[in-house]
C-alpha cells in the first residue's frame, strides 16, 4: 500500500516463452519504477507459480502467493503479448487465479502490450482492459502498445528505438503520477485525521 512503508508495485508478465519480448519491455518499466527510492517492485513470472486451471485447486500454493502479492500491492501492471488477436492465455490464467471477488478489485492497473504485427497489441489491450474493469480494477488510461516488437529489441533484450523506449517507460511514469496525485494524498489525509482524532481524545 501507499503509506509510510513506501509504494509497492507488482508487475505480472503474461508470457512464459523463453526470451519473450513481454519480459524485455517489462524490464524497462521496472527500471523506471526503481528510480524512485520509495518504490519496491515485485515481478511475477507465472511460469514459476504452477498456477492451477480455474476451479481445480483455488488453494494451490502458487495461487495463494499470487493473490497475496496483488493484495498487498499499491498498484499493478499487467503486461501481455497479443496472440491470435487476443491477450495471452497465461494472462487470463493469472486473472482467474486472483480469486472471486478478485484481489485486483480497487487496485490501480497499468497496461502494457506487445505484438509482432504493425498495429501492435490493440486488440489484446482492449480485451484486457474490459476484463480488468469488469472485476473491479481501476484501469488507467494511456495503455501502451508496442508494435513490431521483434524489431524494437535485439536478442539480448536491448531496446533499439529511443521513441519506443520512452513510450514503454511511460507505463511507469503514468502509474506513479496517478499514485502521487490520488493515493498518497488520501493516505496522508487519513493519517492526519486519525492523529487529530487521537489528539482530541487525549486532550
Amino acid at each position: 500500500m501507499a503509506d509510510d512503508h513506501g509504494i509497492k508495485i507488482v508487475l505480472i508478465i503474461g508470457s512464459v516463452r523463453p526470451g519473450n519480448y513481454t519480459s524485455m519491455a517489462s524490464a524497462l518499466v521496472v527500471e523506471e519504477l526503481r528510480k524512485d527510492p520509495k518504490v519496491t517492485v515485485e515481478v511475477i513470472n507465472p511460469a514459476e507459480l504452477n498456477l492451477p486451471f480455474p476451479g481445480v485447486n483455488p488453494n494451490a500454493e502458487g495461487s495463494r502467493k499470487l493473490k497475496e502479492a496483488v493484495k498487498n500491492a499499491t498498484a499493478v501492471i499487467l503486461a501481455t503479448p497479443e496472440y491470435h488477436g487476443s491477450l495471452s492465455s497465461v494472462m487470463k490464467l493469472v486473472i482467474e487465479n486472483l480469486g472471486f471477488p478478485s484481489v485486483l478489485a480497487g487496485k490501480p492497473v497499468g497496461l502494457l502490450g506487445v505484438a509482432a504485427g504493425s498495429i501492435g497489441a490493440i486488440k489484446a489491450l482492449e480485451q484486457l482492459r474490459s476484463i480488468a474493469s469488469h472485476i473491479g480494477a481501476m484501469v488507467l488510461p494511456l495503455a501502451v502498445s508496442v508494435a513490431n516488437v521483434q524489431k524494437v529489441f535485439d536478442a539480448e533484450g536491448h531496446v533499439l528505438d529511443p521513441a519506443v523506449e520512452k513510450l514503454v517507460r511511460s507505463v511507469a511514469t503514468n502509474l506513479m503520477d496517478y499514485i502521487h496525485q490520488n493515493l498518497c494524498p488520501a493516505v496522508t489525509l487519513e493519517r492526519l485525521l486519525r492523529s487529530g482524532v487521537a489528539s482530541a481524545v487525549a486532550g
